[in-house]
């Protein structure tokens, strides 16, 4: 349910993290735990508009690709990024320790639920997913948020 998904992003996500070490490896993968945080940062900078990446799906592909994104399946282990979005290789750090990549995370999740309380009706672009309004993007984070916790054994 959204309202449960809303309150785990604003309420429990970054509790999860803070036990973590930064050089953590994670079960699958090649990013440590600082550079995961990092990551998954900047997709709440693209919810925002904050960091534009544009859209590298085939338009062709964009409904299937929603489908996924409504439904509860999960991205699997090892899913990589598709059509090229990312590098092969997690990207260098932004910040010098794990305190200020959580607490920059936990800024830009404050930021995003701040965004949409002021423009419920804006949708912004994913890379991958297309358009989506603040619901999907909901969606699209828990969905996201999940799946790197599973990853670091953290839920």
């Amino acid at each position: 349910m959204t309202i449960e998904k809303i309150n785990f992003l604003k309420n429990e996500f970054i509790g999860k993290l803070n036990n973590l070490s930064a050089d953590t490896k994670g079960k699958w993968g090649k990013m440590n735990a600082q550079q995961m945080v990092e990551h998954v940062t900047g997709f709440f900078l693209v919810s925002t508009g904050k960091l534009n990446i544009p859209l590298v799906s085939p338009p062709e592909h964009l409904q299937k690709l929603k489908a996924f994104l409504l439904s509860e399946k999960e991205f699997r282990e090892n899913t990589k990024a598709p059509f090229g979005i990312l590098p092969e290789d997690p990207l260098p750090l932004r910040k010098t320790n794990m305190s200020e990549a959580i607490s920059e995370l936990e800024k830009a999740i404050q930021n995003f639920f701040l965004y949409y309380e002021q423009n419920i009706l804006h949708k912004k672009t994913h890379p991958v997913f297309g358009e989506l309004n603040f619901l999907e993007w909901v969606q699209l984070h828990h969905k996201h948020v999940t799946h790197h916790l599973k990853q670091f054994a953290l839920i």
